[in-house]
């Protein structure tokens, strides 16, 4: 077990300068690349989270201006639905005004009518009264004849 343990003692010996070796290779890495290198990369993690906080906010500014844009758009919609509405209910009065006024224009010319009608009968018939006596005594007489013959 001795001449084990002496080797294994002469091993270790050997490996020591491998062993510093090492120890001064990461060390020297560490702070020759590793602490540049994680420099950088900071850098980069506190530039790309300054843009990206930069994008969010103004990701949410732009939804905010197209929630108001929309917003205002929607009411500007609505005002037009209400002016086409009365403009609308405007015409329909018009037109429900033209039409009473016709319907009242149609009633005076029938009234007219029926006045001038009933004048131009009254007319006629005293006319035709005076030879309505004549005619008949006519008409008896001609009936008279036929049946007589």
């Amino acid at each position: 077990m001795e001449s084990t343990l002496n080797s294994l003692g002469q091993l270790l010996l050997k490996a020591v300068p491998t062993i510093v070796l090492l120890v001064i290779v990461h060390f020297y890495l560490k702070w020759v690349f590793f602490r540049p290198m994680a420099g950088v990369l900071a850098k980069r993690r506190e530039a790309t989270q300054g843009q990206r906080e930069s994008a969010d906010a103004l990701r949410a500014k732009a939804e905010e201006q197209t929630r108001s844009i929309e917003e205002r758009l929607r009411q500007a919609r609505e005002a037009i639905y209400q002016e086409q509405e009365e403009a609308r209910r405007g015409w329909i009065s018009e037109q429900e005004a033209h039409l009473d006024q016709a319907r009242q224009h149609a009633r005076e010319l029938i009234h007219q009518s029926k006045q001038q009608l009933d004048a131009e009968t009254v007319e006629a018939r005293g006319k035709l009264e005076p030879y309505a006596g004549t005619l008949a005594d006519q008409i008896t007489s001609t009936l008279l004849e036929r049946t007589s013959a």
